[in-house]
């Protein structure tokens, strides 16, 4: 299948196509060929689209799902650098949720941003479970609670701060998913080096998409660390054969406003 489609009579010949290809497998034009994927290395094409999408007169449209591609209008996309920074000083981890859930539709429209999240060699390797029963988020907490018991009087990291935890538990506080009515699993192949890495980025997609829909997000320590071990934890998530969880976030509607931008430590930088 030949990798890119070129409009012989939009193509200027200039030959960004072929210097942002991180791969460089993009042949530049010249006077008397447009540019080209040769067969010999077009399986090293990681249909990343920078090609595409760098392309100033729409003239290459790579050969992946082309009836796909999306325009993007004049514009579109373009924010404020104060706009952003106060965007993202503003965001919090949020531990206190109404019970109202979030539609279906919406998570959807946020896990599509997440897809756009860079992936070592655009792998893209993350896959999604979305826990949207109330209760079935109760019954993975008290899956977490029973593998935390497991770490009484061990020489884990946790061991220390287990007690307390659950002394809080029996007496009626969620300290492990805050009452959050859903989470959401981020899961990949076992085996992959760099997935766990990609799955973070999507995450934090997540995490930052979230509040421009009305969303609040906490990442779920506690549920993460005890899906990695806890075969019961695991076939209650239904996490599939042959892969894990990468990390876990609970997420809802925040029970309250934020007002202002809390401190934090000074900034250190190495310049080098």
């Amino acid at each position: 299948m030949t990798t890119i489609l070129v409009d012989q009579d939009l193509c200027n010949r200039c030959g960004i196509c072929s210097v942002v290809c991180p791969v460089a497998v993009v042949t530049p034009a010249d006077e008397n060929t447009l540019p080209a994927v040769n067969d010999a290395v077009a399986g090293i094409c990681i249909r990343c689209g920078h090609c595409e999408v760098s392309c100033p007169t729409q003239a290459l449209l790579l050969n992946d799902r082309p009836d796909e591609k999306v325009l993007l209008p004049g514009g579109a996309g373009t924010i404020s650098s104060w706009d952003m920074a106060s965007y993202l000083r503003k965001r919090r981890s949020v531990r206190h949720f109404t019970k109202d859930s979030v539609s279906k539709e919406t998570i959807l429209e946020i896990l599509d941003i997440a897809r756009y999240a860079p992936s070592g060699g655009n792998g893209q390797p993350v896959q999604w479970i979305v826990v949207h029963d109330p209760e079935k988020v109760k019954n993975i907490a008290g899956l977490t609670v029973a593998w935390m018991k497991t770490l009484q009087d061990t020489g884990h990291p946790m061991s220390g701060y287990i007690p307390t935890l659950l002394r809080a538990w029996d007496s009626g506080r969620d300290v492990i998913c805050r009452g959050a009515p859903h989470l959401l699993f981020a899961h990949i192949p076992e085996g992959n080096p760099v997935a766990s890495v990609d799955a973070i980025i999507a995450l934090t997609h997540v995490d930052i998409a979230a509040p421009a829909f009305g969303i609040g997000t906490c990442w779920a320590g506690f549920v993460a660390m005890a899906a990695a071990s806890s075969e019961p934890l695991r076939k209650e998530i239904g996490i599939p054969a042959g892969r894990k969880c990468a990390y876990a976030m609970m997420f809802g509607h925040p029970q309250y406003k934020i007002y202002g931008i809390p401190r934090r430590k000074p900034l250190e930088v190495t310049w080098q």
